[in-house]
């Protein structure tokens, strides 16, 4: 098959197409647009839903409620002036939920819930007979099977979202009190008050409505070298069916701080999801793969020795004696290893149907001579690839093609190396391979593991450099 298509069958080689395909340019800066785009429909919001309504409730607890006073009646003993003071809702606990998005914002509803309550309560009565009698005390209260429905505004603040609550209403099931009084007509008249509160629709907590999710990272880890900015570009823009917000997604070198800047977004990739509904649609612009390059580039990392590939003949001199016949002359029978340097950001170009690599490299052919590595020549290649990436019954694979593929004697210890003997063997292009990331693979576990069902289809975008794809 010729020395190239040996090489391709190596472990190395896939691991230089890794470093091919995380192209760059020389500049990479971002768009006034955002280079990730992130279309939640309706069907995705059952795994979004969890971190709002933490979110929702983590804004709303501890919620203090306004005192209250009123004089009721009980049979026998009279009028009797209940007060509860100092009411403080201080957790809440979800079973179910639902969420949807809608023109106002996104509503959320929490079914089953159960709600902890502290309260201070005192009274008095009195008649012309009966002398003025007071008592207080302190109530523990659990409200269960609470309905509770909340509508939250998400908005862009600084790169982070900013949550806030338009509209809360609540409905209680049954009201359950403990406290240092036996008197069960009291409790009852308690637990009254308590329902006449939270019914309906409320402003309740309007001073602590508004939350900005602090907690969201603005970066990713990646790698050792690299981190994702997750910072979002623009405002949310959210509709009946779905929310659609954008993020920076360029790479950054690691632990770096990220920066927030403000840009106003103008338009963006159209995300067409035709067919059954979809969970969630990913639009990734080519400067995501040109940032990733440039930060590994920069970091020295786009490096490879070759030592071992399935015909390792052709890593000893022998397989070499008809090509660099000087080689061979002057290291009989010597084993070599290939190093390979990028020597410049390569260059991708997304089209509508692939994923364009050019690649710049350097094979610097070294001989093992006596536990010593003596670099004899060196190779300069050009090489241009294509390739794509999809998602298909819980598998994210691809496939990688060898376009074009041009080389040059950069330099040579030991004599001329006769290109037009070598061209012929390297230029063999080998068939396109495919690569198939298992169920098992880490990879889907963590990206994928919300997923109990996964299909998706890739849309070409009618915007240029642009990529995305549809999860259902």
């Amino acid at each position: 098959m010729g020395l190239f298509s040996n090489f391709m069958a190596s472990n190395s080689f896939f691991l230089l197409l890794f470093l091919l395909i995380i192209p760059s340019y020389t500049h990479v800066q971002s768009t006034n647009e955002g280079s990730i785009s992130v279309e939640l429909f309706n069907k995705g919001f059952d795994f979004a839903k969890d971190l709002l309504i933490e979110k929702a409730i983590s804004s709303l607890t501890p919620l203090e409620l306004p005192e209250i006073e009123k004089a009721v009646k009980i049979p026998l003993i009279g009028t009797v002036h209940i007060t509860l003071s100092d009411l403080v809702i201080y957790k809440v606990n979800v079973s179910s939920s639902t969420a949807e998005a809608g023109d106002t914002g996104v509503s959320i509803v929490a079914s089953g819930a159960k709600a902890y309550m502290t309260s201070n309560w005192s009274y008095h009565y009195g008649t012309w007979l009966i002398p003025n009698i007071t008592d207080k005390g302190v109530a523990s209260i659990e409200f269960e099977g609470m309905e509770i429905g909340l509508t939250v505004d998400l908005k862009n603040q600084q790169g982070t979202l900013k949550m806030s609550l338009l509209d809360c209403g609540c409905h209680v099931k049954d009201i359950s009190i403990k406290m240092d009084e036996w008197w069960v007509l009291l409790k009852r008249k308690y637990a009254h008050l308590l329902k006449m509160l939270l019914p309906g629709k409320s402003n309740m907590g309007s001073e602590n409505s508004t939350l900005s999710l602090q907690s969201l990272p603005k970066a990713v880890k990646v790698d050792k070298i690299s981190a994702l900015n997750v910072t979002f570009v623009g405002d949310l823009v959210v509709t009946n069916s779905s929310i659609s917000l954008n993020v920076d997604g360029l790479f950054t070198v690691r632990d770096h701080a990220v920066d927030f800047y403000h840009y106003a977004r103008n338009s963006r990739a159209s995300m067409s999801c035709g067919g059954r509904p979809k969970m969630v649609g990913i639009s990734i612009h080519e400067n995501v793969l040109n940032s990733a390059s440039l930060v590994h580039f920069n970091a020295g990392v786009m490096h490879l020795i070759v030592d071992k590939i399935p015909d390792q003949s052709f890593l000893n001199t022998s397989g070499w004696k008809h090509i660099f016949p000087q080689l061979y002359q002057k290291y009989p029978d010597a084993d070599m290893n290939l190093n390979i340097s990028i020597t410049s950001p390569p260059i991708v170009k997304v089209e509508q149907e692939n994923i364009n690599v050019a690649s710049y490299a350097d094979v610097t052919i070294d001989v093992l001579d006596a536990g010593e590595v003596i670099p004899v020549a060196c190779i300069s290649l050009v090489i241009d690839l294509s390739g794509n990436a999809e998602i298909s019954n819980n598998n994210l694979s691809g496939s990688i093609q060898l376009n074009d593929f041009n080389m040059s004697l950069k330099w040579s210890a030991i004599g001329s190396l006769h290109m037009n003997l070598l061209k012929p063997v390297v230029e063999k292009r080998p068939e396109s391979r495919r690569l198939a990331l298992r169920e098992s693979t880490p990879l889907e576990r963590s990206s994928f593991a919300a997923f109990s069902r996964l299909y998706a289809s890739q849309r070409s975008n009618p915007l240029r450099g642009f990529k995305y794809y549809c999860l259902q």
